[in-house]
Parts: C-alpha cells; structure tokens; sequence
C-alpha cells in the first residue's frame, strides 16, 4: 500500500466527516431517503489511514486540512487546482504516486495517473 493510497482514502473520509457533521446536509439526505451511519465508525477508519500515512506527510496533511477544508489538491496541465497557481516544470515528479507540496498553498498535490480523468 502506497502513501499515495493512504492519502487519497483519508481525504475521503475527511470530506465524508465534514458531510456528517452539517445539519443542513444531514436534513437533505434523510429528506432523500438515505440512511445515515454512525460518523464515529468513519473516525475509527479515518485513524487507521492516519497511521499508514507516512509520518512525515502527517502534518502538512492535518495542516492544510484545517486550514482550507481539503487537505490535497488535484494538478491539471501543471495547475493546482487548490489556489489555481501555475507549477513550474520542475515540480511534476517523474512517479505519479510521489507526493509534494504545491509552494503556493501548501496543500498536498495529486498528479493524477496517465490515461485518468
């Protein structure tokens, strides 16, 4: 298992915690029929890919979680799509599933795989 992995589950269920703790998004989705879960089960997974996360990536993790809301940022054509600042050349990784940090906001960056949408 990759960081990389680790990183995009725990970005998951960050924004799926965010979800359940909104009143108003919680109305809506019973009003829709939806059957909501227990968020502390989701805080249980979302501590076990804490931990996988390699340590080192852990804090720039929860530091641009609690600054902008969403902790990684997808890139398109070398733009990060988190602060819409151009990433120079320089910054693409040679490994897809390398992680860096975009210099503009900090948020961690997800190149995405060739052939992805």
């Amino acid at each position: 298992m990759s960081s990389l992995e680790a990183l995009l589950q725990l970005n998951d269920l960050d924004l799926l915690l965010g979800e359940l703790r909104d009143p108003g998004i919680i109305s809506r989705l019973k009003r829709a029929g939806f059957a909501l879960g227990d968020p502390a089960a989701v805080e249980r997974a979302r501590a076990r890919w804490l931990a996988r996360l390699e340590p080192r990536w852990r804090p720039h993790y929860e530091r641009a979680l609690r600054r902008y809301g969403a902790a990684v940022a997808t890139v398109r054509t070398r733009v990060c799509q988190g602060c819409f600042m151009s990433l120079p050349r320089s910054a693409s990784p040679a490994d897809p599933d390398a992680l860096s940090l975009c210099e503009s906001c900090g948020r961690i960056l997800y190149w995405g795989r060739p052939g992805a949408i």
